[in-house]
Parts: C-alpha cells; structure tokens; sequence
C-alpha cells in the first residue's frame, strides 16, 4: 500500500481556538413538563438491592476456617470439584449470553 501524499495536512485546534456558537439558543419554553415513567421492576430490583445490602456476602467464619487451614498445611483442594463447578459457571455465562442475544 503505497502512501498518498497529496492530501493536505490538518492543522490541531484546541477547544480555546473556536468561536462560541451563538446560533444556538437554549429553550425557555417553561411550558412543556418532562414526565418519568418507571416500570413496576423498579420495586423489584430496589427490594433485591436492599435484600443484598443487609445479608452478609462473606461468611467470614469459613473464610478464618479456611486461612486457618492454609496456615497450618492442611487444606485440601479437590480438583475434580473445582474442575466441575468451573464448567458449571461457563455453562452458566454461555446460558445467559445466549439469553441475552
């Protein structure tokens, strides 16, 4: 692919360079009301959230249960179950990408 150099370079303008625009005005026309309407699922995902927020996601317990088997070298990994609940979350992304398309 060969360069063309007949066309004309562009010369940089900042923002400060330009002119205001003054053909632009704004609407005062007071008279009009903007009206929001919001789907009965409003309710629905304020309820999740505020179900989400109160219960604890970490089950700090099992957490320090499990630090405390780390640091003592007795914590044993399976990797059959790890391999399988690994599948099952791709399996799930897959699922609910083929919902959303």
């Amino acid at each position: 692919m060969k360069i063309d150099k007949t066309l004309q370079p562009v010369s940089t303008v900042s923002v400060s360079d330009g002119k205001r625009r003054t053909d632009i005005t704004p609407s005062t026309d007071s008279g009009q009301e903007n009206n929001v309407h919001l789907s009965p699922n409003v309710t629905k995902l304020q309820n999740i959230d505020s179900n989400t927020s109160s219960s604890a996601v970490v089950n700090s317990a099992r957490v320090q249960e499990i630090k405390q088997a780390i640091s003592e070298g007795n914590f044993q990994i399976n990797p059959e179950v790890v391999a399988d609940r690994l599948l099952d979350t791709v399996k799930e992304l897959l699922q609910s990408r083929k919902g959303a398309a």
